[in-house]
Order: structure tokens, then C-alpha cells, then sequence
């Protein structure tokens, strides 16, 4: 377990001594992310985040181009920080994909997630897609995805995270259970994957807090120190049924 009151008189101190005021000292509550980022209403997201037709490439028909809704669920470790994804708030994330003049393209849409509390602590992390994915499978992977974590909590200012967009999390995720269709119209898949190779970077943004939060969360933390093992569920449909 975590020093819980050694934590929080520090986020306190360090807070105070910023003179960031009785203000800062209330939680952080999640609001919009900026651009394709989300943060709340994860479950029921649906096809609302797909790219729209306007934003797919250049010459893509749309009856060769689909939209993937996936939600997922699982556990995260991140140094210290141990919090599952649960089932009432996964993941989710919106991409579109198809071929031009025979070659795969891809489209991000959107990630939503909702603050995960960090056990023992103050603090919530929330995923924050991090400017990179690939959703091509192959046989060394299922898929690539950079994340950052914002964190919220007493004293904690706006724009602090675990990662940043310079230096995020690059997970490779490697498949742990094979796909299962589970209707086939709308198409609905099922599968699992994890990572346990991928190293995290210390705190960014996190001013005068940064030092207390990377010894607290002991961070940065090396390859093989970390984990992420998510339930996925995928929904597709075709923009020929837009």
C-alpha cells in the first residue's frame, strides 16, 4: 500500500509552496479532452467517433473502408500505479480502415476513457491517446498505440500526466486470446491482448509536483516492470451503410 497522508501532505505542501491556493487543492474533475480525445460516457460511444467520410483518404470507396468501435477492459500497471479498467469504464477507441489503390490505410477517430483512481493514493489517471496508432495485425503483433496518462488529484495542476506527446508509452500489444466473432451483423469480435516489454517515463508538466509524484509513483519505471492486459470488443460496420 501506498503512504497515503505521507502523499497527501506532500501534494499539499508542494501545492501550497507553488501558491497554487485552497483552489488547486480540490480534485481535478475530468471535462473534453482537446481534439479526438475523450474522457467520460466510454460504455455507449458507439460509431459517434468514427472519422467522418471527409476525413477518410483520398480516393477511398467508402464500401471498401469500415469504422471499428472497441471498448476494452483489463488491468494496468505503470511503476506503482496498479488500476484495473472495469467493465462499467473501458476503453474506447474509434478508427476507421480500408485500402487506396490497394494499400492499407488507417484513420484514428477518437479515445475515450474516464479517470481510473489510483489505489491508496489521491490521485486518478485517466489514458489519453498519446498521437499514434497502428491497427494492422500482423504475426509479430496484434497492434502499436501510444498513450499518456493525465493525473488528477489535491494540488495536482492542469496538464500533468505520466508521459507527454514527446515521450509517451508506445505499447506493441501482443495477442493473449484469439478472435471470436460473437454476431456476425453487425460484426462483433472479441480478443485479448497484452503487453509487459514497454518502459514509462517519468512525469511531465507536473511543475514544483513533479518530483514528489515520479518518487511516489516510482517513475520513470524500466521495461519489464510494467503491464497492461485488456478484454477487447470490437464492433464494425461498413461506410457503404452510411
Amino acid at each position: 500500500m501506498f503512504p497515503v497522508r505521507r502523499i497527501a501532505r506532500a501534494l499539499s505542501a508542494v501545492a501550497l509552496a507553488a501558491g497554487l491556493g485552497a483552489a488547486a487543492m480540490v480534485p481535478a474533475h475530468a471535462g473534453p479532452g482537446t481534439g479526438r480525445d475523450r474522457d467520460l460516457g466510454t460504455r455507449d460511444r458507439g460509431f459517434q467517433d468514427c472519422p467522418a467520410l471527409s476525413e477518410l483518404p483520398p480516393g477511398a470507396d467508402p464500401a471498401r473502408w469500415r469504422c471499428e468501435a472497441m471498448t476494452a477492459v483489463g488491468h494496468l500497471t505503470l511503476g506503482r500505479v496498479d488500476v484495473e479498467v472495469p467493465d462499467g469504464r473501458p476503453l474506447a477507441i474509434t478508427f476507421a480502415e480500408g485500402t487506396v489503390d490497394g494499400e492499407f490505410r488507417q484513420v484514428f477517430g477518437a479515445m475515450a476513457a474516464a479517470p481510473l483512481r489510483v489505489r491508496g493514493t489521491p490521485l486518478s489517471i485517466t489514458p489519453r491517446y498519446g498521437g499514434y496508432s497502428d491497427f494492422q495485425s500482423n504475426d509479430e503483433r496484434r497492434g502499436e498505440l501510444d498513450l499518456t496518462f493525465r493525473i488528477s488529484g489535491p494540488g495536482v495542476p492542469p496538464g500533468c500526466s505520466i508521459g507527454s506527446g514527446a515521450d509517451p508509452v508506445h505499447l506493441v500489444l501482443l495477442e493473449t486470446d484469439p478472435p471470436k466473432v460473437v454476431t456476425p451483423d453487425p460484426l462483433v469480435v472479441t480478443f485479448g491482448v497484452a503487453d509487459n516489454r514497454f518502459a514509462v517515463p517519468g512525469t511531465s508538466g507536473c511543475g514544483p509536483l513533479g518530483p514528489v509524484l515520479d518518487k511516489a509513483l516510482r517513475l520513470p519505471s524500466p521495461a519489464g516492470a510494467n503491464g497492461i492486459d485488456l478484454a477487447a470488443r470490437v464492433t464494425m460496420r461498413s461506410y457503404g451503410e452510411v
